[in-house]
C-alpha cells in the first residue's frame, strides 16, 4: 500500500527561476561579455583541442536542480543544461571516493581495489600509484592541468597528492569533510586538523574564506593568467553541498519560508554553488576560452536525505545502490556540440569521461589498456547510440553480508549475501544489502510526521537478498521482478561472476596513529616516507601491526607530541 501512496506526492514540485548575483560580480556579466581581442586571431573552434572544465558537486541530490522540478533555485545550471545536452541516463557511484577514483582512472572500483567504503584520513591508502590518471593523459596531450576543490583520493604519501598525480596546480582539501570557513576536519574525538592546501603546502592564510567563493576565485585567476591559445583542463570539485550545512546568511534568507531547517541551509548552498558556476562561465567568456570549451557538470553521488538533499522520485539515497544513490545529475554545455538543446537518454557512466575527454584532447589511449569507460562524445554531441550497454555498479565483498543471502539463492553460482549491483540493458540486479530502500518526497526530509516509508522498506526488504528491476519501464524501482524472471536473474548473476574474476584485492588498511594532525603541525597531510611500502596485503583483510613493540613506541611518541602541543597552546593563550 505504501508504494501506491507515493503517487500522491509525485505531483508536488516547485519550480523557481531567476538569476542571482554575488555582491562582487555584476549580474549582467554572463550575458554581456566583451569579446577578448585575442579571440579574433584564434583558429576556428575545434581546430584546436578544446579547453575542458569539469565541475563535480558533492552530495547534490537528483531532485536538487531546477530542471528536475526542484524548489531550489539553480538558474545558471538550468540555462547551461538547456543550451547543451542533459544526460538523463547518467550513472555515478553512491559515495565520494569511488566516484572520484572512477573519474580519474576510467576504471571500475573492482579494478583499483577501492571497492569498499571511502579512503579515510588516517588510512595508509590512496589511488593506486600504478594508475595513469586522466590529468596525466591530458598533460601528455599538451594540456595545462589544474585542480580546485576536494581530492578525497588519499594522501598518506607525497606521491598520492594531486600535484604528483597529474595536476600542475592544486588548491583544496585532501580529506572528505571540512568546515567551509575554518577548513578544520575531525576524524573522531580529539583527532582534528586543518585541511586546506596550496600545492603541497598547507594554506593557512586562506582560512576564513567560504570555500565555494574561494574555489571560484581561484578558477578565475587561473583563466586570467593562462593563454586561451593553449589547451587547459580545470577540475573543479566543489565541497558544496556536502555537510556541514554552512552558507552565507544572504543565501539562507532567500529560503526563509522553508520550514525544514536542513533543507533551507542545503538549498542556500546549492544556489550559492549555482552562482559560482555562473561566474566560472563568465570568466571563460571574458578571457577568451568559451567558444572552444567543453563544460561537463556532474554530481558525485546521490543526495543525503537526512541532511537536506532529495532524490525524489528515485528510490534510496547516498550510500545505496538504489537509483537515488547512483543515478546522477549530469549535462554537457559546449559551443562544439553538434546537436544542442536536447535530452540524451544514452547510457553514460562516470568512467566514460576518461576516454571521452582524452579523445577530445587528441590524446593517446592505446597505452592505457583495460579501461572500463567508453568514448561517449558521439552520443552526446551527435545523438548517436551509446557504446555502453551495461554498468557494474560495484561488488563489495567487505560490506556486511545480508542475513538471508546464500549461494543457494544465487543458483549455486553467486552468494547473494554479497553486496553487488549491475545493470545490463534495461535490467538492473541487486544482491546482498543494497542500503536503505526508502522513497522520500522532498517536502518530508528529516521532519516528516510519520514513517510509512520505513514500514514499506522493512516489509519489502525483509528476508530478501535479490532484487530485479526493469529500469527503463520502472525507473523508480517499485516492482521487483526477481520472482517472475529467474532467467534474467541467472543471466545477470553470471555477469557478476565474470566481473568478479577480474577484481583485484580490496585496499582497506587499518588506520595509522602516525596520521594524527598533531604530528604535522596541526594539519592533515602526508605522514609516510616515500620509500615505505604500502601497508596492506593481497587479501581483503587489513595488514595488522608488525609487532607490539613498534606500536608501543608510536603511542609514546604520540603522547609526547600531545603534551608538547598542549604546552605550546597554553603559551599562546
Amino acid at each position: 500500500m505504501a508504494v501506491y501512496a507515493l503517487t500522491g506526492f509525485s505531483l508536488v514540485s516547485l519550480l523557481s527561476f531567476g538569476y542571482l548575483s554575488w555582491d562582487w560580480m555584476k549580474p549582467s556579466l554572463v550575458a554581456d561579455v566583451a569579446t577578448d581581442p585575442m579571440e579574433k586571431s584564434l583558429p576556428p573552434a575545434f581546430a584546436r583541442p578544446p579547453h575542458i572544465i569539469f565541475i563535480l558537486t558533492d552530495d547534490q541530490g537528483y531532485h536538487d536542480i531546477g530542471y528536475h522540478g526542484s524548489d531550489i533555485q539553480t538558474p545558471t545550471l538550468d540555462r547551461l543544461a538547456a543550451e547543451g545536452v542533459k544526460l538523463e541516463n547518467y550513472y555515478i557511484q553512491p559515495i565520494c571516493t569511488p566516484s572520484r577514483s572512477q573519474l580519474i582512472t576510467g576504471r571500475y572500483q573492482i579494478h583499483t581495489g577501492l571497492q569498499h567504503s571511502i579512503i579515510r584520513p588516517r588510512q595508509p591508502n590512496c589511488l593506486p600509484l600504478d594508475q595513469v590518471t586522466l590529468p596525466q593523459k591530458l598533460q601528455e596531450a599538451g594540456y595545462s592541468t589544474h585542480m580546485v576543490g576536494k581530492w578525497h583520493l588519499g594522501f598518506y604519501k607525497k606521491e598520492c597528492l594531486p600535484t604528483r598525480r597529474g595536476f600542475d596546480t592544486f588548491l583544496g582539501s585532501l580529506t572528505g569533510n571540512v568546515d567551509y570557513y575554518t577548513y578544520d576536519n575531525c576524524d573522531g574525538p580529539g583527532i582534528c586538523g586543518y585541511d586546506l592546501h596550496e600545492g603541497e603546502d598547507v594554506a593557512w592564510d586562506q582560512s576564513g574564506k567560504y570555500s565555494t567563493f574561494l574555489y571560484t576565485q581561484r578558477v578565475s585567476k587561473i583563466l586570467a593568467s593562462h593563454s586561451p591559445r593553449e589547451p587547459i583542463f580545470i577540475y573543479v570539485a566543489f565541497q558544496a553541498v556536502h555537510t556541514p550545512l554552512q552558507s552565507p546568511k544572504e543565501y539562507i534568507y532567500r529560503y526563509r519560508s522553508m520550514g525544514n531547517v536542513a533543507r533551507r541551509k542545503y538549498a542556500a548552498m546549492v544556489t550559492c554553488m549555482d552562482e559560482a558556476v555562473k561566474n566560472i562561465t563568465w570568466a571563460l567568456k571574458k578571457y577568451g576560452y568559451y567558444d572552444n570549451s567543453v563544460i561537463v557538470f556532474s554530481t558525485d553521488n546521490g543526495g543525503q536525505t537526512f541532511s537536506g538533499g532529495s532524490n525524489w522520485p528515485l528510490r534510496g539515497r547516498k550510500g545505496t545502490y538504489w537509483e537515488g544513490g547512483v543515478r546522477g545529475i549530469g549535462f554537457v554545455h559546449s559551443p562544439l556540440i553538434k546537436r544542442k538543446r536536447r535530452i540524451s537518454w544514452a547510457l553514460v557512466h562516470i568512467t566514460d569521461w576518461y576516454p571521452t575527454l582524452v579523445s577530445l584532447a587528441r590524446g593517446n589511449l592505446s597505452n592505457v589498456p583495460g579501461l572500463d569507460g567508453y568514448n561517449v562524445w558521439p552520443a552526446i554531441s551527435e545523438g548517436k547510440e551509446s557504446p555502453r550497454t551495461e554498468i557494474l555498479h560495484n561488488i563489495d565483498p567487505l560490506y556486511n553480508h545480508a542475513k538471508y543471502g546464500s549461494l543457494e539463492d544465487g543458483f549455486g553460482i553467486w552468494n547473494t549475501a554479497v553486496q553487488a549491483s549491475i545493470r545490463v540493458g534495461e535490467w538492473k540486479l541487486l544482491t546482498g544489502d543494497p542500503g536503505y530502500s526508502d522513497w522520500i518526497p522532498p517536502q518530508t526530509l528529516t521532519n516528516f510526521p510519520g514513517s510509512w516509508w520505513n514500514l514499506e522498506r522493512l516489509t519489502d526488504g525483509l528476508r530478501k537478498s535479490v532484487w530485479l528491476f526493469n529500469i527503463t519501464a520502472d525507473p523508480y524501482e517499485r516492482y521487483d521482478l526477481s520472482g517472475q524472471r529467474p532467467d534474467v536473474v541467472r543471466t545477470l548473476l553470471m555477469k557478476l561472476v565474470h566481473y568478479n574474476r577480474t577484481a583485484i584485492p580490496v585496499r582497506y588498511p587499518a588506520e595509522n596513529p602516525r596520521a594524527h594532525p598533531d604530528f604535522n603541525g596541526g594539519a592533515w597531510g602526508p605522514w609516510a616516507s616515500e620509500d615505505e611500502g604500502e601497508e596492506w596485503e593481497g587479501g581483503m583483510e587489513p595488514l595488522k601491526s608488525r609487532n607490539k613493540k613498534k606500536k608501543c613506541k608510536i603511542c609514546k611518541l604520540r603522547s609526547f607530541f600531545r603534551k608538547l602541543n598542549t604546552r605550546l597552546m597554553s603559551n599562546r593563550i
